[in-house]
């Protein structure tokens, strides 16, 4: 592991003790390689004590580590000036967590100096121009985003208990008393009774120093029984070094490409190279086969590509073997959270705006069928789970996916996702689960991507009343259409204006550099010109790349708002036209809402359900 080559030419006599200390060991961190036995973090070769631990082995004589070569290297004290240097919030958390003290001590501060600390972070500090932060991600697990000035990615180092010289040799002895306990952990109910069991056994097992001894028992310091724990539940209820990039909610997609390092997308920074890396194929190897079989679909050389989702909901892609990629194994992680972002906090991101938020809830909730259509990782079942709190409380609606990422509100929700054939029973298919929802009498049914014949039944639904929200591949309007009148889904052409929406969402450049998503355009698709054999459709809405703001081109110009939402809501030919109030009063209250600060998912659902039972916003 190390941080990346950096070219650096100090006189280190003219520092002091602790720079020179710092100096050195960047120098070796930058330059030397390591040979890698397991997938570790970068972290985790800081020097503690004169020795070096790669995650479970020490290695300082075996690479002959230059910095073993100062004598004792000790922890600065509290009244060190570099504790003072720190942040108050960090100075505090170190007094806590002496791992995060030592870590710290390690850095070369005099190069990079000395981090900042953020408890959380805000999407203001996508602005930096020099990062060297820390935040938290977990109870004892710490981010650090070190700046890496010749690179176009920054590092990003998880800081973690277990990061002990020690640890390795009292992790082979805890697992040999762990033998005698694995039947008790097979009968726990579910992963919350196994995290107890394990650190109860852990307290059984080992003996702090400072306790009286007992036979049969391990003698452990209070920090090598702190990263024990850490390190069980860890590798054997988390998702061992992966866990700290899990839990954290910015990282938005984990990508490894094969032998090398791991590259993560973070919300905030853009892109980074994670503190892990697999230096053979045999490690990688290894590692892919124990996170597929932690996901339930163990993947062979008989059946090497899997799609599934971790326990958290998040998208996993694994690739096995060298024979169908040449880097070796590989494996993609699109992170979800727990929680979706709502129609507010989209808006705080800049995706769309309030009066397009009144538009697409006033459509939604008089029965339209809409698309969302962009490339891939452009946002769009973030921006589907987004306007699923505009369909009526009181609906039934039923989602169909490949994997489970939808996640809808309302309590009257069935989810069905498809099966791959397993031995001695049959797949089960998009389109069977279309058809059987369609027996089921949803008011809505929602689709999480149409890619084949399911189309086809998609569009039979909307013709005999069904509701119908879905993705879709396509990165215009045309496109789309020419892929849904093409092979594989073969829509008939007179049968396109049964989709009456279509927003076009799409991650671009914005002006000041920044990357972002944005609603590229909102269409009304009116119908299919036989004699022209063409499409006719109206934009509604679009972005504006210059300003980065949007138009609404269809304000006192939309067909579908007042020949069908204006119809459905009663509003004779006469008064059409007054639809256009209701979209603005709906930007009024969901402006109000967003100060009043009510942008969680689930809030702003109970929040408008409440409303839609009184009758003020139907």
């Amino acid at each position: 592991m190390k941080l990346g080559p950096i070219n650096i030419s100090l006189d280190i006599s003219k520092f002091s003790t602790f720079s020179r200390i710092s100096l050195a060991r960047l120098n070796w961190l930058r330059a030397k390689p390591q040979v890698s036995t397991s997938a570790r973090p970068i972290a985790e070769t800081i020097n503690l004590g004169g020795r070096r631990f790669n995650g479970g082995e020490d290695t300082s004589a075996r690479n002959g580590d230059p910095t073993n070569s100062i004598e004792s290297e000790a922890v600065l004290g509290w009244d060190s000036a570099l504790y003072q240097d720190l942040p108050v919030e960090l100075q505090r958390e170190s007094k806590a967590k002496l791992y995060l003290w030592e870590y710290l001590c390690s850095l070369p501060v005099d190069d990079i100096g000395v981090p900042l600390y953020y408890p959380r972070l805000s999407r203001d500090l996508r602005d930096l121009k020099y990062r060297n932060l820390i935040y938290p991600v977990s109870a004892d697990a710490f981010i650090h985003i070190y700046p890496n000035p010749e690179d176009s990615r920054d590092r990003y180092i998880a800081i973690e208990p277990c990061n002990i010289p020690s640890i390795p040799d009292l992790m082979q002895r805890v697992d040999k008393y762990m033998m005698n306990c694995v039947d008790r952990l097979k009968s726990a109910e579910d992963a919350a009774a196994r995290t107890e069991l394990l650190t109860k056994f852990l307290d059984e097992i080992c003996t702090v120093d400072n306790r009286r001894f007992q036979r049969k028992t391990i003698k452990v310091t209070g920090k090598e029984l702190l990263g024990l724990k850490y390190l069980q539940l860890r590798d054997k209820e988390g998702m061992g070094v992966l866990e700290p990039i899990i839990n954290d909610p910015h990282i938005e997609d984990i990508s490894c490409d094969g032998v090398g390092p791991l590259f993560l997308e973070h919300k905030i920074f853009g892109g980074l190279e994670a503190n892990i890396r697999y230096d053979s194929p045999e490690e990688l190897d290894r590692f892919v086969i124990k996170l597929s079989e932690k996901i339930g679909h163990p993947v062979t050389v008989r059946e090497p590509i899997v799609d599934s989702v971790l326990p958290d909901g998040s998208r996993v892609n694994i690739v096995f073997g060298g024979e169908v990629s040449k880097k070796g194994s590989n494996f993609t992680i699109r992170k979800f959270g727990e929680t979706p972002f709502s129609i507010l906090e989209l808006i705080d991101l800049g995706t769309l705006n309030y009066e397009m938020a009144g538009y697409l809830s006033l459509t939604l909730g008089s029965g339209i069928n809409i698309f969302i259509a962009g490339e891939t990782a452009s946002g769009k079942t973030t921006l589907l789970n987004a306007i699923t709190t505009f369909l009526d409380p009181i609906h039934k609606i039923v989602s169909i996916e490949d994997t489970p990422e939808l996640q809808v509100p309302h309590p009257h929700w069935i989810r069905e996702i498809t099966r791959g054939s397993v031995k001695d029973s049959s797949s089960v298919t998009m389109f069977d689960l279309l058809r059987t929802a369609l027996r089921q009498r949803p008011n809505e049914i929602i689709i999480g991507e149409i890619r084949g014949a399911e189309g086809a039944v998609a569009f039979q639904a909307m013709q005999t009343g069904h509701n119908c929200m879905s993705t879709f591949h396509a990165s215009s309007i045309e496109k789309l259409i020419q892929r849904l009148t093409g092979d594989p889904i073969n829509i008939p052409k007179t049968y396109i204006d049964n989709l009456n929406l279509v927003v076009i969402i799409s991650s671009v450049r914005l002006a000041d550099g920044s990357n972002g998503r944005r609603i590229l355009s909102i269409n009304e698709i009116l119908g299919y010109d036989s004699e022209a054999n063409s499409f006719e459709y109206v934009e509604v809405f679009r972005w504006n790349p210059g300003t980065d703001t949007f138009e609404f081109p269809g304000n006192m110009n939309s067909r579908l708002l007042e020949d069908v939402v204006a119809f459905r809501r009663g509003l004779s030919p006469q008064d059409a036209r007054r639809i256009y109030d209701e979209i603005e009063d709906r930007a009024a209250i969901f402006r109000r809402l967003h100060e009043r600060g009510l942008t969680n998912f689930y809030e702003l659902y109970k929040v408008l359900a409440q409303a839609h039972r009184e009758g003020l916003f139907r």
